[in-house]
């Protein structure tokens, strides 16, 4: 029967040697923590509270630039523009709606959303379906809760990867989250993993770009695309993985989340570039290599081109499996990619079934299907496509 074929395909798929994910916001949504436009809303709310004259004279005539559907990410990357400009004019200075902001106000305002974005991760943050402030955590009193990621961590490394455990290579666990979860999951799983730094609870980084993934002494690699709440800069440009509250090794640190203000072009390359340039070799492989996807919106052209470059290779043989809800459209590059000729590589797992290059959804069930969740996915995962 056609339907189970694909189904044990998808399985089949899900149980490659050489394995990679790439991991969105959606994931860390059970954990309490906020979505992109959720915490865009929460920044917002706590600079206008906290700085009002930053909120009205930089941040809102920035945001009304901005398309509607922007989010803190856009709007850190408009702001390190006008940076840019600022540090270029003769007056340090650069001008927003026609008013002068000093390079050290914008510099500061930066400071000030990065802050805030560090604070609500680490705290939890939930809002309702009106942009109200459903339950907020405090540094003191968290809400984050870990649990979905320990089941995904315990499913990927003790059920999926039974009877091909010596022959799979390390998994690449690519995210694009500022949250710790999935490091500590793998701790708390005891599941050895590489991420790029040296040293315990104070670390250094060590990776540099072109560097490659070590083939061996690790079950999983975490690269973090987007940087993390926990990664510093210090004066003299080395970049720190640090606790809370640390002082050292320099209490003038910048926490380093993606993207920075255009003074640290520097810092963009390294580490930035470099775990940009880590998912690009990942992908090029002429090998069966499988690139599963979830919590991941597609809204990031620089990683959606990375993919399609990829697929696009003559010689390339990565399968991508997207986890996706689809319930009222699958996203544009997706269905773009699975109309290529490269199309039955692109295996789409939604609520309304599962899509194999241009067919029609196989449905394992009736009704809307969960299977695209994280939780679902890690079912999956743990015990196969039966319902």
């Amino acid at each position: 029967m056609v339907t189970n074929e694909m189904l044990l395909q998808l399985e089949d798929h899900l149980k490659c040697s050489e394995f990679n994910w790439l991991l969105g916001a959606g994931i860390s949504y059970d954990a309490n923590l906020p979505l992109m436009y959720p915490l865009t809303n929460k920044v917002k709310k706590e600079i206008k509270e906290l700085n009002k004259e930053v909120y009205d004279d930089i941040l809102v005539p920035l945001i009304n630039e901005l398309p509607e559907n922007s989010h803190i990410e856009h709007l850190l990357s408009h702001l390190g523009d006008y940076a840019a400009l600022a540090e270029r004019n003769r007056e340090k200075k650069a001008y927003i709606n026609g008013v002068a902001i000093e390079l050290a106000d914008l510099e500061n305002a930066h400071y000030l959303i990065i802050s805030s974005i560090s604070k609500t991760i680490k705290s939890g943050y939930v809002e309702d379906e009106n942009g109200n402030t459903k339950i907020e955590g405090t540094p003191s009193a968290p809400i984050v809760c870990i649990a979905s990621h320990r089941n995904f961590i315990d499913a990927l490394f003790n059920y999926s990867s039974a009877g091909i455990f010596e022959r799979r290579k390390p998994i690449n666990l690519f995210t694009t989250n500022y949250d710790t979860l999935i490091e500590d999951a793998l701790a708390l799983q005891r599941v050895s993993y590489w991420d790029g730094f040296s040293g315990g609870a104070v670390a250094h980084r060590t990776l540099k770009y072109g560097d490659n993934l070590p083939l061996s002494g690790y079950r999983a690699h975490l690269i973090k695309m987007h940087g993390s709440i926990d990664w510093y800069l210090c004066e003299k440009g080395y970049v720190w993985r640090v606790r809370d509250n640390d002082t050292y090794p320099n209490t003038a640190r910048r926490v380093l989340i993606y993207p920075q203000a255009t003074k640290y072009i520097a810092t963009q390359q390294d580490p930035f570039s470099t775990q940009f340039d880590l998912f690009r070799k990942t992908l090029n492989s002429e090998n069966s290599n499988v690139l599963a996807i979830c919590g991941y919106s597609f809204g990031d052209d620089h990683i959606n081109n990375e993919i399609e470059f990829a697929l696009n290779k003559e010689a390339n043989k990565t399968v991508i499996v997207a986890f996706v809800e689809c319930s009222t459209e699958i996203p544009e590059c997706l269905n773009r990619w699975r109309s290529r000729e490269y199309g039955r590589r692109v295996l789409i797992v939604s609520s309304k079934g599962l899509y194999v290059g241009n067919d029609t959804p196989i449905k394992r069930k009736e009704g809307d299907d969960f299977w695209w969740t994280f939780d679902g996915m890690t079912s999956i995962l743990k015990n196969g496509c039966e319902v």
